[in-house]
């Protein structure tokens, strides 16, 4: 099966180079031709446009920033769409609104009959590097079974939870207990060094009890020794709490935790710390 891999960023070169070492014939398209040098170091070829990488492969994986850059590689000049789609794949891990996934699915579906699946994914760098993401599968039956074996390069639990839309609607659950997590070990840091206590020691102290989880034993280390790079950026997770707020509210839902987990980034992004890692909203209670 030939392959297609748009986006080799932070998170997507890792899970391209899972893909080559795998043995999987893989094309790369990238708004930086730079950043693809690793991958073409390791067997990877290059195409000029996504039309292009479109016409060339059979399933494509897309690993972009956002909504906007989804649609622009998409559906803008030399996009996806303007390729011949009948009986291809389009699997793409942004997260984005569902809504938004909804409406790209149809608009791609009508142009040129190629079929999407979302798969945000979840487990940083770290888990794109050693091939233990999670990932949320939207999308029909068939299309989320044939892209499973290719995602097991770099997804260790890959769920299909249903339609096209419900991968990202499941994101966004991730996403709001993420920063929850964030933003409260941030307190809890905060209250271990007024009280005299070694926060350092917390990760070792609560591991593997009710307060234990993967966010807190990435971001609490990071809060009391700082960071060399950001594993994530702060606006980032802001801008997903902030889609599951709206995906909430248009139900009638109301989601108080999250809305005052939102203020905090928003704080944080409004003090120019939006870039940084989302450790630094521990810096909120200095």
């Amino acid at each position: 099966m030939r392959l297609g891999f748009l986006g080799l960023g932070r998170m997507g070169l890792p899970m391209t180079l899972r893909l080559l070492a795998r043995g999987h014939a893989v094309a790369v398209w990238n708004r930086d031709p730079a950043k693809l040098a690793d991958a073409l170091a390791r067997g990877a070829r290059a195409a000029p446009t996504p039309a292009a990488l479109a016409e060339a492969a059979d399933v494509l994986l897309m690993c972009l920033l956002d909504a906007r850059a989804v649609e622009e590689v998409v559906f803008g000049a030399h996009g996806i769409a303007f390729a011949p789609g009948d009986g291809k794949l389009l699997v793409d891990h942004a997260s984005i609104a569902p809504d938004a996934t909804r409406a790209f699915a149809a608009r791609l579906a009508a142009a040129n009959g190629m079929q999407w699946v979302d798969a945000p994914v979840s487990g940083g760098v770290a888990g794109a590097r050693d091939g233990s993401l999670a990932i949320m599968l939207g999308g029909e039956a068939a299309a989320c079974a044939r892209a499973r074996p290719i995602l097991e390069a770099y997804g260790s639990n890959i769920t299909r939870m249903g339609p096209v839309g419900a991968g990202q609607a499941t994101k966004l659950c991730n996403q709001i207990i993420v920063a929850t997590t964030i933003a409260i070990t941030a307190e809890a840091v905060r209250l271990a060094q007024t009280a005299g206590v070694d926060a350092g020691a917390l990760p070792r102290a609560l591991a593997g009890g009710f307060a234990d989880s993967r966010p807190f034993q990435t971001w609490a280390p990071r809060m009391v020794h700082g960071w060399d790079e950001p594993l994530a950026a702060a606006n980032l997770l802001l801008k997903d709490v902030d889609a599951a707020l709206a995906l909430a509210r248009a139900a009638g839902l109301p989601l108080p935790v999250a809305e005052e987990v939102r203020r905090r980034f928003a704080l944080l992004d409004v003090r120019g710390e939006g870039a940084s890692d989302p450790a630094a909203i521990v810096k909120l209670y200095s």
